[in-house]
């Protein structure tokens, strides 16, 4: 189901994202179970979990907007493609844009900047957060297309996807 038909189905019972976060990845399509991540300025926590199964998931990070430096770059979506993840949703910024697009892999974020993050150990995973207003929680799912970005709380989730 896309997310146009999302929207007519569940009306203001979903949220959607605004179009500030760029579709950056070589994956314009992409859905899952919602995994969140809160960080700023600290891609460890990113890092931990893009190695662990992401079959069937999108990673939902907050990164707080930070323009100062990019919390994911190749490496990491490199790493994510190779243990399944769907795709990535970050309020803040990526890094490495040109290889990122050509990889299949979902991407979402507000933009591009060339300085990395520093690793140190910080920031909180499986909480619920908020990014451009929308409620984003573990277990919620999230579709992404070329109209937008959909988030369906996990109580709605079977209905929403009764009819995909």
């Amino acid at each position: 189901m896309n997310t146009t038909e999302l929207c007519d189905r569940l009306g203001e019972r979903i949220g959607f994202l605004t179009p500030r976060l760029r579709d950056l990845g070589g994956r314009p399509r992409f859905a899952g179970e919602v995994v969140t991540v809160k960080c700023f300025e600290d891609s460890s926590r990113i890092k931990e979990l893009i190695e662990t199964p992401g079959q069937g998931k999108v990673m939902v990070v907050d990164a707080g907007g930070s323009e100062r430096c990019a919390v994911f770059g190749d490496m990491s979506a490199a790493t994510a493609i190779r243990n399944g993840w769907e795709g990535f949703v970050i309020y803040g910024y990526i890094r490495d844009a040109e290889p990122i697009a050509q990889m299949d892999l979902g991407m979402r974020a507000l933009g591009v900047v060339p300085m990395g993050s520093t690793r140190r150990g910080l920031g909180l995973t499986e909480l619920a957060i908020d990014i451009q207003g929308v409620r984003c929680q573990p277990g919620d799912y999230l579709v992404a297309d070329e109209d937008g970005v959909v988030v369906v709380p996990a109580a709605l989730a079977v209905e929403a996807l009764a009819g995909a």
